[in-house]
């Protein structure tokens, strides 16, 4: 019988992932914060499961690297090894080539170009381990000698029914504790195998006894049993030493998370010595932490509790992890689409009812409306991530990049618990890498120049996010020399995309820098300077319905803001005529709606003493046929800016499910996506930061002719 470990390896794969990107994340906070032991035990963790699990599936490629890092960083956690920015970078390039090395593996096969990167890497890191040698067992290499000073263990493996149908192979789990030291005994048992003829072959009957001498601790051979432990009974107990407090620990109930019962499920204290402590605890007004009082009574060791703290931790973290549940984006994206047509069905349904005109019927398709939008909000927030995890990963973009440009530059992250949709999220991470290594390689400027400017000589970059009426704002920002609208004015003309700036304000000139080709700077890098980087910016933040502004101040830096819908999916939208055709607003937008008064011969109208622009819907489509006697303007508002939209008729508000254009719309100005309506008709979705533009263009025109004529 074959097994299929697709599934598993998958599985394997995505969640050394998460763990490199923690641990990625951890070594960044070392570098900035310094050595702090949770943070170097959080590197640890990672690095030990990805190997331990990477065992259970006969990777020894990556077993074999990972044990060389996992030795590096245990030095660093018994204080033998000092950890340096230089041994970070060392550490990081490990994370890429465990990364690497775990993505070749899951497609079946490893390259020798990839090994010996790995090769020279492991080179470097016995460097700060003289005399070290890999510990590990490869099946070309033999175990040789028992280290001295390691211990025996006895593990008794009861495999569950399930083992085989879960993907798990007993040879596999036995390989890779043959790998942890020195399996000199390994006995089977067939005792519970029934006859042949009512023996199940998907079904595992199998049980082993084994006697493993290791250095490895405890915790370090249960990771071994990982992926089996929910269906199979596994017991490890010491050989002729007694069970020491960090043991008992270890095998405290995990549903227990607080320290002081931990610590009695252990023996570690006893009950009264608890009790007295809590005592002493609600006692004192500053309220002193339970480990610092029971140490001071001589009730537990500082080693024992810092074991239990972990064992704590260990636990919260489980339970947090268990309250989730990981679901594939492509059923959670059929979903949606399906509450799409829903509403769809839904809004036609209504419409036919209005004709009827049955209370009763109304009032079932009123709560029937009540439930379908609720169902829609639930679904739309699952697909709602922070936006935190993808500015952290620019963490290292940073470091790196800075390092091999020579600069020092910190970045600030802000905002990162903004919430915002998966799509846009995986779609916006290249135009915002983009634009940080823009911001490091041509904002920030050397050490030496930063001096003599008069600023610090470290740089700063800020990622913030926020929302804005129904929008999501990133900003990009730096502190560096900020952009010469004289040199950029100067290459628009040379490349023929502007004939002069005249009437062009600072924040249309700064927009120049997205075009095609465009660049100012005097030489080309590595990093930019080519101009085929901020095109593609503009590029996909068009095709996401968004849009960019620019600030800067030369020599004090500069703030490039993206504006993005919060989904890409379905919106609330106010629904209006303009002849036969209707179109949609989004309804975070539309700040009011008011009569358009007097012949409206002009393209602005008084409001509240304000001269407001507006667009006539019916010139800008072309539409024919003669107005409404009594026309409205739908007044919107964007990024600040306001703008009015003449219609013929308000229709009201309506949930509106966004459908694509199809590419021979493309060239449709003014136009977003469409949806259908309930009545059967294709209402077109406004672009709404297109329209307020051309709006303002009308105004600053209108104004420049007037300023002209004197």
């Amino acid at each position: 019988m074959s097994l299929d470990f697709s599934g598993a390896l998958k599985a394997f794969a995505q969640e050394s992932k998460e763990l490199l990107a923690e641990m990625e994340q951890s070594l960044l906070t070392l570098e900035e914060e310094g050595a702090k032991k949770e943070l170097v035990d959080a590197v640890f963790r990672a690095a030990h499961t990805i190997k331990g699990s990477g065992g259970l599936f006969g990777l020894d490629h990556v077993v074999a690297f990972t044990h060389d890092v996992e030795g590096v960083l245990d030095a660093v956690r018994d204080g033998r090894l000092d950890i340096d920015g230089d041994l970070i970078s060392l550490l990081l390039s490990c994370g890429d080539q465990i990364g690497r090395l775990v993505e070749s593996s899951l497609a079946g096969e490893v390259e020798g170009e990839l090994l010996r990167k790995g090769a020279a890497l492991q080179a470097q890191l016995q460097r700060y381990l003289p005399g070290s040698a890999s510990a590990v067992a490869t099946p070309e290499a033999d175990v040789g000698e028992t280290p001295q000073g390691a211990r025996g263990w006895h593990i008794s493996l009861r495999c569950g029914r399930d083992l085989l149908r879960d993907g798990m192979d007993p040879l596999s789990i036995l390989h890779y504790i043959s790998t942890l030291g020195e399996l000199v005994r390994v006995t089977t048992f067939c005792g519970h195998m029934p006859a042949a003829e009512e023996m199940d072959p998907e079904s595992c009957y199998l049980a082993f006894e084994m006697d493993l001498i290791t250095e490895q601790a405890k915790e370090e051979i249960e990771d071994a049993f990982e992926f089996v432990s929910a269906s199979s009974e596994v017991r490890i107990t010491p050989v002729g030493d007694p069970d020491s407090w960090d043991e008992a620990i270890e095998a405290t109930p995990e549903g227990e998370h607080r320290l002081g019962e931990i610590l009695l499920d252990s023996g570690a204290v006893t009950r009264n010595e608890l009790e007295q402590a809590l005592k002493q605890q609600e006692s004192v007004p500053e309220r002193p932490k339970l480990g610092e009082i029971l140490v001071a009574r001589n009730a537990v060791q500082e080693k024992t509790v810092n074991t239990a703290l972990e064992k704590q931790a260990g636990v919260v973290k489980k339970q947090r992890q268990d309250s989730f549940l990981k679901v594939d984006a492509q059923k959670l994206d059929h979903l949606i689409n399906l509450i799409g047509e829903l509403m769809i069905a839904n809004a036609e349904v209504r419409v036919k009812a209005e004709h009827i005109r049955e209370s009763h019927l109304d009032e079932s398709i009123a709560n029937s409306t009540r439930f379908i939008e609720a169902v829609r909000d639930c679904a739309l927030s699952l697909r709602m991530v922070q936006i935190g995890d993808t500015f952290n990963r620019f963490q290292r973009v940073v470091r790196d990049l800075a390092r091999d440009l020579g600069k020092d530059i910190r970045l600030v992250v802000s905002g990162g618990d903004t919430d915002l949709d998966k799509t846009l999220v995986e779609r916006i991470s290249e135009p915002l890498t983009h634009l940080v290594r823009n911001a490091i390689d041509h904002g920030i400027e050397s050490d030496t120049l930063r001096r003599e400017r008069g600023k610090a000589a470290t740089g700063v970059i800020r990622l913030n996010a926020f929302h804005e009426r129904g929008s999501i704002v990133i900003e990009v920002s730096d502190d560096g020399g900020g952009m010469n609208p004289e040199k950029i004015v100067a290459k628009g003309i040379e490349k023929q995309l502007i004939r002069s700036a005249e009437g062009m304000s600072d924040g249309e000139i700064f927009k120049l820098i997205f075009e095609p080709g465009f660049s100012t700077a005097e030489q080309v890098t590595n990093v930019s300077g080519r101009g085929v980087g901020m095109d593609a910016v503009k590029k996909t933040l068009e095709e996401l319905r968004g849009s960019v502004e620019v600030e800067s101040e030369l020599g004090k830096g500069s703030t490039i803001r993206l504006r993005l819908p919060l989904t890409l999916a379905i919106i609330n939208g106010f629904l209006v005529g303009v002849g036969d055709s209707k179109y949609v607003v989004p309804l975070e937008m539309v700040d009011e709606c008011v009569e358009l008064n007097g012949d409206g011969g002009g393209d602005f109208m008084g409001l509240r003493g304000l001269a407001l622009p507006f667009l006539r819907l019916r010139d800008l489509f072309s539409i024919d046929g003669r107005p409404s006697d009594r026309q409205s303007v739908v007044v919107v508002q964007y990024a600040g800016r306001r703008a009015g939209l003449v219609v013929d008729r308000l229709m009201g508000e309506l949930q509106t499910v966004i459908k694509p254009l199809g590419d021979i719309f493309t060239p449709l100005k003014w136009v977003s996506g469409c949806t259908l309506l309930g009545s059967g008709d294709v209402g077109l979705i406004l672009d709404i930061p297109e329209l307020v533009t051309r709006a303002e263009n009308a105004q600053n025109q209108y104004v420049g002719r007037k300023m002209a004529a004197g």
